[in-house]
């Protein structure tokens, strides 16, 4: 059986749905916090339990009868992450779990400015050690472009601090390439890179969004510490906003500069281009501002 963690959240919710196209319902098991949320899972087959990184117990009966278990990395800041990573993995083993699988970050490493990297290197080395066969699915970027690009669609401007190659990977893809590892007759052992054909700036994004928009847009360095007491001043915490900051440091520093041509492989495409990935921006935006009809 396949047991996937977070599986109602936009990632491995995803990943779920694609294996559900290539593995029987029966064989599939998700270990969630709330398993009311995951009812639209067990009304087609899939085996629901409740799970939390935060009670061993649970997860253990939430991983039973696996033969691999995917896990997300926590989003929980106020949580020591790396702690509960490693309950995670003490119960997948506990359970007899063939494979871990993880959802681990492109440049990860302990010598970074961006923290959550060091976070990842930690679970890859408890992994390791673990005595289980592993995969870390270290992905590119993913999430929000409104955060990371700012209201450009208002201003066409691009208004960050100074920046370097990364990856930026449509979420849809990274949980269309986990579940092909995952259904996989060939194992991908330790850390799998999956990352763009080229890394982008965010001056790529400008030239990218003149083009899908057909008006200018134009790409602005923004000193440090005048980007960070900007973003305090409209309201975002200056840890928040230094957390951010980290990140663009560490795009400069040359941290997620490398491509690798995986992704593609287990695709069998090119992964959505920023092209892609902005003009469905630009589509969602649309939808959601148009006038919808009373009653």
């Amino acid at each position: 059986m396949i047991i996937v963690t977070g599986a109602t959240g936009v990632l491995n919710g995803a990943t779920v749905d694609h294996l559900l196209k290539q593995v029987p319902p029966a064989r599939i098991g998700v270990s969630v916090r709330d398993p009311e949320r995951a009812k639209h899972l067990a009304d087609r087959g899939v085996r629901v339990r409740q799970g939390s990184y935060d009670d061993p117990a649970a997860l253990r009966h939430s991983f039973a009868d696996a033969e691999q278990v995917l896990l997300v990395s926590s989003n929980d800041l106020t949580a020591d992450v790396v702690a509960q990573h490693r309950t995670a993995i003490d119960a997948a083993v506990a359970a007899g779990a063939q494979r871990i699988l993880y959802t681990s970050a492109h440049g990860t490493g302990f010598d970074t400015p961006y923290p959550p990297l060091a976070i990842h290197a930690a679970t890859e080395q408890y992994l390791a050690a673990s005595g289980v066969a592993w995969t870390a699915l270290r992905n590119g970027f993913y999430g929000d472009l409104g955060q990371l690009l700012g209201p450009w669609q208002e201003t066409r401007v691009i208004a960050k601090p100074a920046d370097g190659p990364f990856s930026w990977v449509d979420r849809r893809d990274a949980a269309e390439a986990a579940a092909a590892i995952l259904t996989s007759d060939s194992p991908f052992d330790g850390p799998v890179d999956l990352t763009l054909p080229s890394p982008a700036t965010l001056a790529s994004f400008a030239s990218v969004a003149s083009e899908v928009t057909g008006r200018q847009v134009h790409r602005v360095v923004v000193d440090d510490e005048k980007w960070v007491a900007d973003e305090v001043a409209n309201g975002v915490p200056e840890a928040a906003a230094r957390f951010t900051l980290s990140m663009f440091q560490a795009t400069r520093s040359g941290h997620f500069a490398s491509s690798d041509p995986t992704l593609s492989r287990l695709l069998g495409r090119e992964p959505r281009n920023l092209a892609d990935q902005l003009a469905d921006q630009l589509t969602s935006r649309d939808q959601s501002t148009e006038p919808r009809s009373a009653g």
